[in-house]
C-alpha cells in the first residue's frame, strides 16, 4: 500500500526545467535550482508536465518514505518557480534592524549588536527597521534562517518584546497583580 499523499502527481508549473538521472532529481527555474537525492527503491517519472513517484512494493522502508520524497520535490519545484519567504517582525522600544552589506546587525537590547550574514541561496530584505524577510529557493532552509533569528531575542510573554513571526500571536500573562 502506497502513501495517500505520494500517489497525489507533482504539478510542473510552465518555466520549470526537471531532469531526472536514476535517483538523482534536479529542479531548475527563474529563481534558482536544486537537487535531491530520491530514497533507495523510489522512482520518479515525468509524464506530460506531472512528476510521478512510484514505490518498490516489496520494501517497506521505501513505502514509508514515499510520502516524504513526494513533499520535499513538490517544495523543490515550488521553491525554484515561486520561491518562499518568512516575514519577522521586532517588537519593543529600541529593537532594530540595520543591513550591513549582505547581512542583516541586530540591535535588540543586549550590550552589543549581532550581525547575521545569510547562507548561500538566501537574502534579506528589511522594508523597514521592524520588519525582516527571509527569502529562497529552499523551504527547510529558509525556516531554518528565520528560526535562527527569532532565537536571538524571542518574545517575551509579559510586553510581547522579541523578534516574532508576522503571523505569530504572543500568548500574554497577567504582570503583578497591585493591591
Amino acid at each position: 500500500m502506497a502513501s495517500h499523499i505520494g500517489k497525489l502527481p507533482v504539478t510542473i508549473p510552465a518555466g520549470v526545467e526537471v531532469t531526472i538521472d536514476g535517483q538523482n532529481f534536479a529542479a531548475k527555474g527563474a529563481k534558482g535550482s536544486d537537487s535531491y537525492v530520491l530514497p533507495e527503491g523510489i522512482t520518479a517519472v515525468v509524464e506530460g508536465n506531472e512528476i510521478i513517484l512510484t514505490p518498490a512494493d516489496d520494501l517497506r522502508p521505501t513505502r514509508a518514505k514515499h510520502g516524504l520524497s513526494r513533499s520535499i520535490i513538490a517544495s523543490m519545484v515550488k521553491g525554484v518557480h515561486d520561491g518562499f519567504e518568512k516575514h519577522l517582525l521586532i517588537v519593543g522600544t529600541g529593537y532594530r534592524a540595520v543591513m550591513k552589506g549582505k547581512g542583516i546587525e541586530f540591535s535588540l537590547g543586549y550590550s552589543h549588536t549581532i550581525t547575521v550574514n545569510p547562507p548561500e541561496g538566501i537574502t534579506f530584505e528589511l522594508p523597514n527597521a521592524n520588519e525582516v524577510v527571509v527569502k529562497g529557493t529552499d523551504k527547510q532552509v529558509v525556516g531554518q534562517v528565520a528560526a535562527n533569528i527569532r532565537k536571538l531575542r524571542a518574545p517575551e510573554p509579559y510586553k510581547g518584546k522579541g523578534i516574532k513571526y508576522a503571523d505569530e500571536r504572543i500568548l500574554r500573562k497577567a504582570g503583578k497583580a497591585g493591591k
